[in-house]
């Protein structure tokens, strides 16, 4: 088992590495969640439906970065 020290010690690399993706996430999560609660002030919907939009937020968050990643690989290309 590994002590604690290399344990946070792997934590902190994989946060150096990948701060970038971890910001972006955060961004992106933050960004959808005050939309929808900012739509739903104004419309007063029901539960479900505000549920089912925070959920729809994460088959949005991979068809966005999906479809970046293959605009990028398209413009590589040329």
């Amino acid at each position: 088992m590994a002590s604690d020290g290399n344990a946070l010690e792997r934590l902190g690399e994989y946060i150096l590495e990948n701060r970038g993706g971890i910001v972006t996430d955060l961004v992106f999560a933050v960004v959808w969640v005050t939309l929808v609660t900012v739509i739903f002030r104004f419309v007063d919907g029901p539960d479900w439906a505000y549920y089912l939009l925070m959920v729809a937020g994460v088959v949005a968050y991979y068809g966005f970065f999906l479809s970046l990643e293959v605009a990028l690989a398209s413009a590589e290309e040329r």
